[in-house]
């Protein structure tokens, strides 16, 4: 063996070691000098001073109204939660306290305070939280916070000076449940949690194609009909019988309790209705309300059954509707949608090119924003505003509404350009709670792309392509959980959390306070022993920070850790997941590979209540830096053939034949897509490696895309390499059929060809660019 090679592997077997026993340390103590004290969303200032406050049975309260609602609450709080009676009283500032420890819950001085701000201050015999409104109710939901999770006969809380206020005015999370429906006891659950972390808009979506959820009178076959469905399935996911209904609405009595059970909690409820598409449910009850199709129309049935025509019986039967919608909820805002609106009916209907031309329209996007505007001025009649995805742009902005921006950001930058209101939820930036949250095939199954919480939790509403006068447009954000693969109320609080504590502080937070460490190893803890002691359902953190990666080298030591306290670590040598009766972790473990062998290092938590997390896998192999090609032209670009032709795995490239091949100067498809609806791609050439490592790269699709570096192909389970510094030979594989719509699912994206490379000591990646790739 070239000993170049073996001085050079020995050098990066020192590093890797190193830098698993650094990053993969054992569980820490949490300091005593977290300077949030564990309170999520981290307030705006902590100082803290000196000495404890012990809180008891003989603590008095004392309130300027002891029958507010907020009063009542902390009151039920503590005797429910903690076994607490205390004596509650009328506050008098001028009445000197008595001996003992009191708690004051007053709005004296909170004229001063932000809106929805408080202030609370805790010396060693008096608490005083200060808030009017929900500034007092966040003030005691920060209070609570301060309590350890285990009940005693008494509490000991450190002293401090909070003052806090929130960062945006709109807090939002969006429930879908016309995809799957939950009832008003499981929607309770989800208003208690946002409250309890600050969030102060529950965006409750109530009509799709799938389901109309909500007791319209003057329509009752809404609900009759188009509450359920058959054939309960959305991609190739099937989660319930064929040869079963399934389906359920909420009573127009049902509505009234959730609004007034979010209002307690100073949350807004915001129904959205959508409109023109989205419409099956609505158009299987009243099919009167589609466009009628030519006879030789190829529009499929489907399509046509999505969307409003445009007509007057149209716009009554939805102003009927959102009549009876206004009288049930008092939010200022109601949200029509307005988002993926295929608009082929339009065009083929007569009626639609009549109106287009009576009404001095350029095209179907103009009549879209023609539907809009109408309903925005019977709303505003009504003294109500829209909210409407980022499509409603298309066509010219409705004047009052405010835009969801969730394609992506530039929706929301081109509103805030035109000074309309934006709420940022792109779903490319991990507010889409759908999404999967880790990249491992073991997530349960979910939509599309993933968004780990590092990324939801790192996330700026505020765009910096905004000047600082668009800035202020932006309102706030919101986290969106549709239910297209959540059939279950367990689902739903694995897929909200622990994403919905990183989105309040996002929308609550300074950004300067921010800090993710903290955050996810620190403040995390005491917030999963709260869920496990209420049994609530959520994605316990895996015990190390990668879940599936592959290191080279001769001996490792690995200490994994968990965040969730009293949570017990369990690990394999063998490759099979861990189970509870396989190895507890107890100390850290060293690990010899024999050159030219593998081993795997398999991880798994399992909570004090059983709840487990997914198995991490670390592939180790001890081999020697493969050598560089002989290569010297320093050409830029790849050899690129393009092949005509229907594929269905990347293989098949390999029994095909192209009649040329041209330089690409990169790794990109998407020119071809534009004249091409099937085809393959085969670029071959050289990639320049700047330093001796391990190299591991990534893929964004393993079955559209394949990678060979020096012939041996790149797997989701192997997926790096010991390469020497220089040339190396790169081939990638690539296929493309222009997608095909999916009933039941709007948001089909086909993967892009796209390889990352993670450099040696480092977890950063970065896309292959052309500077790297040689022909």
């Amino acid at each position: 063996m070239n000993q170049n090679y073996i001085s050079s592997l020995k050098s990066l077997l020192f590093v890797v070691s190193l830098l698993l026993i650094v990053t993969f340390r054992a569980g820490a103590q949490i300091p005593a000098d977290d300077p949030h004290f564990g309170i999520i969303p981290a307030p705006a200032s902590i100082t803290k001073t000196s000495g404890t406050f012990v809180f008891s049975q003989l603590t008095q309260i004392k309130a300027d109204n002891i029958k507010d609602r907020n009063v009542v609450f902390l009151k039920d709080f503590l005797l429910g939660n903690r076994h607490f009676n205390n004596k509650l009283s009328k506050y008098n500032p001028k009445i000197k306290s008595s001996k003992g420890t009191t708690l004051v819950l007053t709005g004296k001085g909170s004229a001063t305070l932000p809106k929805e701000g408080y202030k609370i201050i805790i010396n060693p015999h008096r608490i005083t939280i200060t808030g009017k409104g929900a500034g007092l109710f966040y003030g005691i939901q920060t209070f609570m916070q301060l309590f350890p999770v285990e009940t005693s006969g008494t509490e000991k809380l450190p002293c401090m000076i909070i003052e806090d206020a929130p960062r945006f005015g709109y807090r939002g999370m969006m429930l879908d449940v016309s995809r799957h429906f939950f009832t008003v006891s499981q929607v309770k659950k989800v208003i208690e949690l946002m409250a309890a972390y600050k969030l102060n808009n529950f965006h409750w979506h109530l009509v799709d194609g799938q389901g109309w959820r909500i007791e319209i009178k003057k329509y009752p076959k809404l609900t009759q009909v188009g509450a359920f469905r058959m054939q309960t399935t959305f991609g190739n996911n099937r989660d319930w019988p064929d040869s079963v209904s399934y389906g359920g609405y909420y009573t127009q009595d049902d509505i009234r309790e959730v609004v007034k059970f979010a209002a307690a909690r100073y949350i807004n409820v915001i129904p959205e209705i959508e409109m023109p598409a989205h419409s099956e449910a609505a158009l299987r009850a009243y099919p009167e309300l589609r466009c009628e199709p030519p006879a030789d129309s190829k529009v499929p049935a489907r399509e046509i059954n999505n969307i409003y025509c445009p007509t007057e019986e149209t716009f009554t039967f939805l102003e009927n509707v959102l009549t009876e919608v206004m009288e049930l909820f008092p939010s200022k805002y109601i949200h029509i949608g307005g988002d993926e609106a295929n608009k082929q009916p339009w065009k083929e209907s007569a009626f639609c090119q009549a109106l287009i031309k009576e009404k001095g329209l350029k095209d179907e996007h103009e009549l879209q924003s023609y539907f809009i505007q109408r309903i925005e001025q019977f709303l505003n009649s009504k003294g109500r505003s829209i909210i409407g995805w980022d499509e409603i742009l298309e066509g010219g902005l409705a004047p009052n509404a405010t835009v969801m921006s969730w394609t992506g950001e530039e929706g929301g930058i081109a509103a805030a350009r035109q000074k309309h209101n934006v709420i940022m939820t792109p779903q490319t930036t991990g507010n889409y709670f759908d999404h999967y949250q880790s990249g491992s095939p073991q997530e349960p199954v979910s939509f599309g792309r993933y968004a780990a919480l590092d990324e939801t939790y790192n996330y700026d509403p505020v765009s910096k392509e905004l000047t600082p006068e668009e800035q202020q447009y932006v309102i706030g954000t919101q986290g969106n959980l549709w239910t297209e693969y959540v059939p279950t109320v367990a689902k739903l609080q694995y897929q909200i959390l622990p994403r919905l504590f990183a989105l309040s502080e996002v929308a609550w937070s300074k950004p300067e306070n921010k800090d993710y460490t903290n955050f996810a190893e620190v403040r995390l803890a005491k917030h999963f022993a709260r869920l496990e002691a209420m049994h609530y359902n959520y994605r316990v953190p895996t015990a190390l920070p990668v879940i599936d990666t592959m290191v080279f080298g001769e001996q490792f030591t690995f200490a994994p850790k968990s965040v969730v306290p009293g949570a017990k670590i369990y690990y394999t040598l063998n490759g099979r997941d861990p189970l509870d009766t396989d190895w507890e972790y107890a100390s850290p473990v060293t690990i010899r590979v024999p050159l030219n062998e593998k081993r795997e290092f398999k991880t798994r938590v399992i909570t004090p209540t059983g709840r487990r997390s997914i198995a991490t896998r670390i592939l180790m192999v001890n081999r020697a830096l493969i050598p560089p090609a002989n290569y010297k032209a320093n050409k830029s670009g790849l050899s690129c053939k393009l092949i005509k032709n229907t594929f269905t795995v990347p293989d098949q490239l390999d029994y095909a034949t192209a009649p040329d091949s041209a330089i690409a100067d990169k790794l990109n498809a998407e020119s071809f897509k534009k004249d091409n609806p099937h085809f393959g791609l085969v670029f071959n050439g050289y990639i320049n490696i700047p330093a001796d490592g391990a190299y591991n790269f990534t893929q964004a699709s393993y079955t559209d895309t394949q990678l060979f570096i020096d012939g041996e192909k790149i797997t989701e389970d192997e997926n790096a390499l010991p390469l020497a510094k220089g040339f190396h030979k790169i081939k990638v594989k690539y296929i493309y059929n222009a997608p095909v719509p999916v009933p039941g699912s709007y948001r089909v994206r086909q993967t892009p060809l796209r390889i990352f490379m993670t450099p040696p000591g480092t977890v950063i990646k970065k896309e292959l660019d052309a500077a790297m790739l040689f022909n």
